[in-house]
């Protein structure tokens, strides 16, 4: 677990970026010189055991031209880039982040989309604009990252910004089957450098929503059950 030296707390890179970032993902998510090296393709395809692509169109594959979407978090490689695309010109994409760094990259990626707007929120309080109700929100491999408490959070704001007849989207890690040898990476991975992403094994998503009732959740794994898309959207 990395620890920060309380004098980075001036490095306008670090201002107002939760502590738990700041203590355990400063390596990943919050230096900028980690993130300009890790802020690739092939990084993410690494990362994710070359199954990149098939996650990501489980995203790309809900989004049509002109809608309306939000992305909770900034994703290293093109991702956003390519769901900015998707939405077009007709519709608005939107995208959040708490940290300064990420907020750079995704404004550089999304530079010239008129249609974007890059914001700097934590994802569990964004308000927007109050007159954009969204077609689609999505997040993509952040609940993992974030403490327990946190996790409910997210979830639940992400379902009280869910308009009846749009589609809130979770694309994250999974409880993978026992025969599966990356269950066993990725236990020491969790041990070392992922210490909120285990929960995921033990929850299902809709375990941190209040009113869990109210929405249809579907859900596919992937690989083994070490990957999961879970799409939701309210029973009526």
């Amino acid at each position: 677990m990395t620890k920060v030296d309380s004098t980075l707390a001036i490095d306008p890179y670090y201002d107002g970026v939760p502590a738990y970032m700041t203590e355990v993902y400063d390596w990943a998510y919050v230096d900028p010189k980690w993130v300009r090296a890790l802020d690739h393709n092939w990084v993410v395809r690494v990362l994710l055991f070359l199954n990149d692509q098939r996650l990501m169109r489980a995203y790309l594959n809900e989004i049509k031209e002109g809608m309306r979407v939000w992305q909770l978090a900034h994703v290293y490689g093109d991702l956003v880039t390519r769901a900015a695309r998707k939405v077009g010109p007709k519709g608005a994409f939107h995208l959040t982040d708490v940290t300064p760094v990420q907020i750079e990259h995704g404004e550089r990626k999304l530079a010239g989309m008129d249609w974007t707007k890059v914001i700097r929120s934590d994802a569990a309080d964004f308000t927007g604009d109050a007159a954009t109700k969204y077609d689609l929100i999505c997040s993509f491999f952040l609940l993992h990252e974030v403490p327990e408490e946190k996790k409910h959070e997210i979830v639940n704001h992400m379902l009280e910004k869910l308009p009846k007849g749009s589609k809130a989207v979770f694309v994250d890690y999974h409880n993978p089957a026992r025969w599966q040898p990356i269950r066993y990476i990725l236990k020491v991975v969790n041990h070392y450098l992922e210490p909120f992403a285990e929960a995921m094994w033990h929850n299902e998503i809709q375990h941190y929503a209040k009113k869990a009732d109210r929405f249809v959740w579907k859900k596919r794994t992937f690989f083994g059950g070490v990957y999961q898309c879970v799409v939701v959207q309210h029973k009526e």
